[in-house]
């Protein structure tokens, strides 16, 4: 073997390293921009999480005031009926206005028991709305860490494309 095929040439060398250069190059690109994007994934994800757990607090202390205001209605209702009761017990002595204004009052007592009642059914509803938020919330949690163990198959994966990203060794007949 003649001394030329065994020292190749300065501009063969330079070729080669340069064409090393231009792969490591398009590679640490396309990693950093695989990174920044897993980054932004996951802190958007994290916001996520964040807001849907501070919605979920907001809807149970939401059901919280709407079953106070369901009992409040009720004992208003009570003190109303009692209210009824003693205007017909006083009703002897006056005339028949008193009568059209006990009929109203009775009236507008069983409204307002049919409104607790419908106010501690909307108490139930969000209720059933607090626990679907809370599933989704643990849904979430789920794909977050999903993402982590993709996170780590993407860096794992990133390891295996350094080992085979030398061109040198691509080379047939290379040492």
């Amino acid at each position: 073997m003649s001394d030329a095929a065994a020292n190749p040439s300065v501009s063969a060398k330079i070729g080669k390293g340069l064409l090393i250069l231009i792969v490591l190059g398009f590679m640490g690109l396309a990693m950093a921009g695989m990174g920044l994007f897993m980054y932004n994934m996951g802190r958007d994800m994290s916001e996520m999480t964040v807001s849907v757990v501070a919605m979920g607090k907001s809807v149970v202390q939401m059901g919280k005031d709407v079953g106070s205001m369901a009992r409040d209605m009720t004992d208003m209702g009570q003190r109303m009926e009692t209210m009824a009761k003693s205007m017909v017990e006083g009703q002897a002595g006056m005339g028949s206005d008193f009568r059209i204004v006990r009929e109203g009052m009775q009236e507008m007592t069983g409204d307002m028991r049919k409104m607790a009642t419908d106010m501690h059914d909307l108490s139930i509803n969000i209720g059933d709305m607090t626990g679907k938020i809370n599933g989704m919330a643990a849904n979430i949690a789920t794909m977050n860490q999903s993402m982590a163990v993709m996170n780590a198959s993407m860096g794992r994966m990133g390891g295996d494309i350094n080992k085979f990203s030398n061109p040198m060794r691509m080379m047939p007949f290379s040492p």
